[in-house]
């Protein structure tokens, strides 16, 4: 069975106290604005960059399984949209190997775009990353 063509996924991470309790959200349309998936994750003691990347990865695994050949990311998180672009180095150790994973399953769609969002235009990811630290509890298909 073929997969969509084209997800538009919105992805947040959440740390309290950073670092702190932390979680991640993704959600995921369709190409006709549908909604496809909500999915949260807890992680435990992370930093929200951890988990800003937590999503990415998690985002990137969904459409794999989904069998999605383009993937359009949304994010509210400059360092890891322009990380994920190049423009900025990964130093910090605990993202080096976050970043080597994300860009492997990027590698393995015909075409990705990651895009910096305004805050404001990602509350439901936000709203899913908050739900899996208040709960902590994950839903991950």
């Amino acid at each position: 069975m073929e997969g969509p063509p084209v997800l538009f996924i919105h992805i947040d991470g959440a740390s309290r106290g950073n670092p702190g309790e932390a979680g991640f959200g993704v959600h995921v349309r369709g190409p006709d604005g549908s909604d496809r998936a909500r999915l949260y994750g807890y992680l435990g003691r992370a930093t929200n960059n951890v988990a800003e990347y937590q999503a990415l990865i998690h985002a990137l695994h969904y459409a794999l399984a989904q069998g999605a050949r383009e993937v359009r990311i949304f994010s509210d998180s400059e360092l890891v949209v322009r990380q994920m672009a190049g423009a900025y180095k990964v130093k910090h150790p605990a993202l080096v190997p976050l970043h080597r994973e994300a860009a492997a399953l990027r590698a393995r769609f015909p075409k990705v775009t990651i895009a910096h969002v305004p805050r404001e235009e990602n509350t439901e990811a936000d709203r899913l990353a908050n739900r899996a630290v208040d709960e902590k509890q994950s839903r991950l298909e």
